[in-house]
């Protein structure tokens, strides 16, 4: 009798842990659908097949032993077609400390392929200060993914990204980093044939105030003036 009492107790326990594990299997079944939608719309718009980490570094203007040019950043293993970039946009990466590989990872935990910049420009803080990084973006000529807002596609398929490491809504960035910002800006701008209305910051072109209000916008603007 004791043993028939243990074993209806053990069934009635049985039967409510079913249900229990029904509703837990629906939440959670809710909640990774919901993730897995916002994911598959990222992995849809940033349109490479497979992550990649490649990419190479310019050394900042302090460190380089030998001599080199920015002209270098025209060697990319994909040739450049004339017109397939009409602009170029300016980011900041919205921390003080930052690398191009940690941008890199935070972009893929945002089921991205990859760093969603075409290029990264150090700090100090994560890389060296003015390093100029030049991501697998730029030396595949794949399209970024790095713009938000109504004009993303567009913008994302036809511009240069340009990453600046740093909060510019906290501190300014570096003389170094705004040095070789102007040096890129021009040489890519002059080559390419985009005029100075075309280089934008993020700003510009989103409900966003990166790369912050600390960027010397005036003094950019004056710099870039002469580009037609």
């Amino acid at each position: 009798m004791a043993r028939r009492t243990s074993t209806g107790n053990g069934r009635n326990r049985g039967a409510k842990g079913p249900a229990l594990s029904r509703r837990t299997r629906c939440v959670w079944g809710s909640l990774v659908a919901s993730m897995t939608m916002v994911g598959g719309l990222l992995w849809a718009m940033d349109g490479a097949k497979s992550p990649r980490v490649d990419g190479w570094s310019m050394p900042a203007l302090a460190s380089a032993t030998v001599p080199y040019s920015i002209e270098s950043v025209f060697q990319t293993r994909t040739p450049i077609e004339k017109g397939r970039w009409t602009s170029i946009v300016i980011h900041h990466s919205g921390s003080p400390v930052g690398s191009a590989q940690s941008i890199e990872a935070q972009h893929l935990s945002m089921n991205l392929k990859g760093l969603g910049h075409h290029f990264v420009i150090g700090n100090g803080r994560g890389a060296p200060d003015g390093q100029i990084h030049v991501g697998f973006r730029w030396l595949d000529q794949l399209p970024g993914a790095h713009v938000g807002g109504p004009s993303a596609e567009l913008l994302n398929r036809e511009s240069i990204g340009i990453c600046l490491v740093g909060n510019g809504d906290r501190s300014p960035f570096s003389d170094a980093q705004i040095q070789r910002l102007l040096e890129l800006v021009n040489a890519l701008a002059t080559e390419l044939g985009i005029p100075a209305n075309r280089i934008y910051l993020h700003s510009d072109v989103a409900r966003t105030s990166d790369p912050g209000r600390l960027f010397p916008v005036a003094a950019f603007r004056e710099q870039i003036s002469h580009l037609r």
